[in-house]
């Protein structure tokens, strides 16, 4: 898609397994989010945590979800520490990106024995949006 995201997903994906091959499996999300976020910082990558998001319906304005991670602006990191993914969690993921109109989002699982990492796109996201109520440039 673009170099400047698959460098960020590369240092994000690198951060993760840092924190598996450290951890392993079997802790509750939040301790993986905390070492993820400790490691995040470690790379130099721009993130937030935990922040909420609003959520729209036919611009309608239908409620809030706070995003595990935003990082460099344009990607959201949603974290699991289940047994195995399903398509549900890939499905509320692919939600998230497309609803809080970033670019990309990875979906990183540390409950698994082995570290397991979707990569999501967003088919309706404008790389040089007309909206002029979307920074171009986000402060995290």
């Amino acid at each position: 898609m673009n170099t400047k995201y698959d460098e960020i997903t590369y240092k994000i994906n690198g951060c993760a397994m840092k924190v598996h091959n450290t951890l392993g499996n079997g802790f509750q999300e939040v301790i993986y989010q905390r070492c993820l976020a400790i490691e995040l910082e470690r790379v130099g990558l721009g993130f937030a945590r935990e922040i909420e998001q609003e959520i729209f319906y036919d611009g309608i304005h239908v409620g809030t979800r706070r995003a595990d991670f935003i990082v460099e602006g344009d990607i959201v990191v949603e974290l699991k520490a289940i047994i195995n993914l399903e398509d549900v969690h890939l499905a509320q993921a692919k939600n998230y990106v497309v609803a809080y109109d970033k670019a990309i989002g990875l979906l990183i699982n540390f409950g698994s024995t082995s570290l397991q990492f979707k990569k999501i796109f967003n088919p309706k996201y404008n790389l040089n949006p007309v909206n002029p109520n979307k920074s171009q440039n986000q402060d995290l």
